[in-house]
């Protein structure tokens, strides 16, 4: 029985010794399931494209034919075949020296230029002329050959009577031009011993100025010279007296609705400055050229051959007491829609035995004789108010979407008016003299 208990506890101690051994002695962990985690690794940040949509091209039926209208190119001028004619001499001035006196002929016709001077502005001397033929248009003088202001003066050969045919001409009615100059003619009357023998009068000299072409165009009107058959832009500023002034006036049409131009006033001053004295309003009254009505004159409006432009006939002239000879023209121009009738502000009246009107509505010409003369010659009178000087920005359009300075709407209780206007200055214009033998 002890020794049964004994074993027991052997075995007992024996399977102690065997779970402590098992426990402390030789064990070792088991590698765990999961790996250790390795430290993060930094990563750079990466562009994305941006992604495009998918797009398609857009197909017509049929191809695209507007486009922008091109901007306007400046004219290019023609070559004008042109050359300034010099007057020459005309022989408007005889003499007969007789055995005891003088007896000289003057044309009426003076200057040969078609405008008949004042009998009362041509003297023999201090004498007037004592008689007149009204059929050959001549002025006759006669004096005694130590009479009239002469002088005399002894050659070896001859004795020679001098006088003096004085012109000096005066203005015309109330205004304050001339359109001929004043002059001296020499007449000489040569005696030898034995017979008289008449000479020739001598030629005044005249020396001609040198012009300088100057114009001034705008964004819409136009104002120049033209040649005598109206073709070709007038290459010189250079005239004579009694020479016709072909002035052309043109509204640029652009893209604009068809539109009509006036001379609405025009003014002659010896400057640029149109306010300047002294000065000669030679259209007035809204388009009335009173400059025939005035002084006789051939100025007139031509016959109006596109809505347009405008064209007229100015007969030179030269202020009384200048001697430079320059002149300068400022006009006020205006224009309207062609589709507007023609009426008492806008028209282009001549007078040519009675108002006659560019385009043929001579009625509205009715209030140009009422208007008066008398301011034609006044330093103070205007040349259309609330006048545009003509310095505008470009602008486009049609109908009335235009805006600046230049254009002015009538009352809206009549029927509405778009208009458009500015003033234009041309010249130096140099008036030369004609030569008188």
């Amino acid at each position: 029985m002890m020794m049964k208990h004994t074993a027991v506890c052997l075995l007992a101690l024996a399977l102690l010794g065997s779970f402590c051994h098992a426990q402390f002695g030789d064990y070792k962990p088991s590698k765990p399931r999961y790996p250790k985690p390795s430290p993060p690794v930094r990563q750079e940040p990466t562009k994305q494209l941006p992604q495009h949509p998918q797009q398609t091209k857009q197909e017509f039926e049929k191809p695209l034919t507007w486009k922008y209208p091109e901007d306007p190119q400046p004219e290019t001028p023609p070559d004008v075949p042109f050359e300034i004619r010099h007057p020459i001499a005309v022989a408007t001035v005889a003499v007969e020296c007789r055995e005891m006196d003088a007896h000289v002929e003057a044309k009426k016709d003076l200057y040969g230029i078609g405008q008949f001077i004042n009998p009362n502005d041509l003297t023999l001397g201090p004498c007037n002329a004592v008689a007149e033929d009204n059929a050959a248009q001549v002025l006759i003088f006669e004096s005694e050959l130590h009479a009239c202001g002469s002088t005399l003066m002894m050659t070896e050969e001859s004795l020679i009577y001098t006088f003096s045919l004085n012109y000096n001409p005066q203005p015309v009615g109330s205004s304050s031009v001339v359109r001929t100059s004043p002059a001296v003619i020499i007449v000489e009357c040569h005696y030898p011993r034995k017979h008289n023998v008449s000479s020739l009068p001598l030629d005044p000299l005249w020396i001609p100025f040198s012009a300088v072409k100057v114009s001034e165009e705008f964004l819409y009107f136009t104002l120049k010279l033209m040649t005598d058959d109206w073709l070709y832009e007038r290459p010189s500023y250079q005239y004579f007296l009694g020479d016709l002034i072909n002035i052309e006036a043109l509204v640029k049409q652009y893209y604009h609705v068809p539109l009509r131009v006036y001379v609405d006033s025009c003014v002659a001053t010896l400057s640029a400055d149109m306010n300047s004295s002294p000065r000669y309003a030679f259209i007035e009254n809204h388009g009335c050229l009173i400059d025939a009505r005035l002084t006789g004159s051939s100025s007139k409006f031509m016959d109006r051959t596109a809505e347009n432009k405008l064209q007229f006939q100015l007969e030179a002239f030269r202020f009384q007491g200048s001697e430079s000879g320059l002149l300068y023209i400022t006009c006020h121009l205006k224009a309207t829609s062609a589709a507007y009738l023609i009426d008492g502000e806008h028209r282009a009246c001549s007078y040519i035995n009675g108002w006659k009107e560019a385009s043929g509505a001579n009625a509205a010409c009715g209030s140009c004789e009422s208007g008066g003369f008398e301011s034609a010659s006044s330093s103070s009178g205007v040349v259309g108010a609330g006048a545009s000087t003509g310095a505008w920005g470009s602008g486009s359009g049609s109908g009335g979407s235009l805006a600046h300075p230049g254009r002015k709407i009538r009352d809206v209780t009549h029927t509405e008016i778009s208009e458009w206007e500015g003033d234009v200055t041309l010249g130096p214009f140099v008036i030369g003299e004609k030569v008188v033998a």
